[in-house]
């Protein structure tokens, strides 16, 4: 069966930066919907047309990836706003209650990615965003989306969203 939409794509991938330095591989083939929200947008368009066992390899930019680098998504909160222990790496959807930057994105998740006695740096950029990517991917099955798999526009669990959008979110993805 060709990849068209809709359809649900069983793939492998392995993911690296600009520099070939390995960044995510997925070993074990998972399903994505293949005109849903489980994949970002230049990926659907090099899968199109492709079978099971075809071998795919592309460059994405950032515009086609996790977006350019936006230095005006990361702030500076007072380290008293969180529970403790806070450590970097640590991740919250949206700023705690309190928080002094009232122009930053409510829905956004921020990651800490500093820790100071008096305060802590969160980041809302994807861990991806201003980075041009290299992705070889292997389609390892295609079969056609049931109707719950469309109306969710999703394949089961959407924790494997390192290439997707996740729903309301075109274009952003979570890492896994």
């Amino acid at each position: 069966m060709e990849i068209r939409n809709p359809c649900v794509v069983s793939l492998t991938w392995k993911l690296a930066d600009a520099q070939n330095r390995p960044l995510d591989e997925l070993v074990e083939p998972v399903e994505f919907l293949y005109g849903g929200d489980d994949l970002l947008v230049k990926v659907e368009e090099a899968l199109e047309g492709h079978e099971s066992g075809d071998d795919l390899h592309l460059q994405l930019e950032p515009v086609d990836g996790f977006g350019e680098y936006r230095p005006e998504l990361v702030c500076f909160e007072e380290r008293k706003l969180f529970a403790e222990p806070v450590e970097a790496g640590m991740a919250y959807e949206g700023l705690p209650a309190g928080h002094a930057t009232p122009d930053m994105p409510a829905d956004t998740i921020y990651i800490v990615t500093e820790v100071y006695p008096t305060h802590v740096v969160l980041d809302g950029n994807h861990p991806l965003a201003g980075m041009a990517l290299r992705l070889h991917i292997q389609v390892r099955g295609v079969r056609e989306a049931t109707e719950a798999e469309l109306d969710a526009r999703s394949v089961g669990d959407a924790s494997i969203t390192v290439l997707g959008s996740g729903p309301g979110k075109p274009g952003r993805g979570r890492l896994h």
